[in-house]
This record gives structure tokens, sequence and C-alpha cells, in this order.
């Protein structure tokens, strides 16, 4: 399969963005909806996934867990903005590879010690690319892709999160 270049499509989006014609702000949703224990039934357009719990947590090992879900958006945006960008800025890639590592202390989720974060202590990866750049190139574009990956940022910006309570009728 032919790898597609998407340097056109970034150029139109920042001119429709420029010009006031691109559909902006854009606005995400997903809903998910409990399926029985910790399962999940996750739905966004026209996508659905099943998230769910291990064995070991009385899941039934369905689907990634949420905490794996992240990771996995995390995982997928920096593909997607690498090779954005890549095409962009002119840099040569022929494959993209990302592993990352949650590490988190599960005493914050289970209410054992409040002073834990219920979430991820930290976040550790590694980026493989595959490409004849040089380390300039590369290092130059990782810092363009850090900078305007979304889910990257979200994750190390204060997002405002409001959750409403709805009781079902």
């Amino acid at each position: 399969m032919q790898q597609k270049s998407f340097a056109d499509l970034h150029k139109r989006t920042q001119q429709a963005l420029r010009d006031g014609s691109a559909n902006n702000p854009l606005t995400v949703t997903v809903t998910s909806r409990n399926q029985g224990g910790f399962r999940s039934s996750i739905s966004m357009r026209s996508h659905t996934i099943t998230s769910d719990q291990p064995y070991g947590f009385e899941g039934t090992n369905q689907g990634p867990k949420p905490s794996e879900l992240l990771l996995a958006a995390l995982a997928a945006c920096q593909e997607v903005t690498w090779r954005l960008y890549a095409d962009s800025m002119g840099v040569p890639i022929n494959g993209i590879s990302i592993e990352l590592r949650g590490t988190q202390d599960l005493r914050g989720f289970m209410g054992v010690d409040d002073a834990v974060p219920a979430g991820f202590l930290r976040i550790d990866g590694d980026v493989t690319i595959d490409s004849p750049a040089t380390a300039e190139q590369l290092q130059a574009l990782q810092k363009t892709v850090d900078a305007h990956c979304p889910v990257l940022d979200d994750l190390i910006r204060s997002v405002p999160v409001s959750l409403n309570l709805k009781v079902a009728t």
C-alpha cells in the first residue's frame, strides 16, 4: 500500500481555519454505557468499542481497561501527529511505532490513601521512527509534534472537566 502525503491536507486545513470556513471549534462526543459488571460499550461516530477490566479485577477481559484506552489514545494521536507534521515539514518517515507505559499506584483508585493520585503517576514511552532523516530533522520534528499533539496537550494542560449528574427517569 502506498503511503499518502498529508502535507496538502495540513495546508488546506490551516487555510480553512485562517479564513473561517472550517468547522471549528470541533466538538467530539463519546457515549459509554455499562453492559454489566465492569464492561462498557463505548460509541463514537460510527464506531463502538468495548472496555472491561481483566479477569484478576473481576472483569471479563472483553476489552482494554479505561487506563489502557487513555494510553492508546495518546499513542494513536502521537502517530497521527508525527505523520502529519513529517509530511508537512518534508521529513521522510517510513514507519512509526509508539510504546507507552503508565505507572499507577492503586491505593489512590481504591481509596486507601487520598494523598495518592487515582490515575497514572507517570507515563513513559518510546517513539521508534524508521527514517533516513538526520538526527537534527527528527529532533525538530519531535519538538513540533509534542507542541501540537492534541491528546498529549490534554494530558499535560489542565483541561476543565465538568461532569453533571443526571438521574434516569
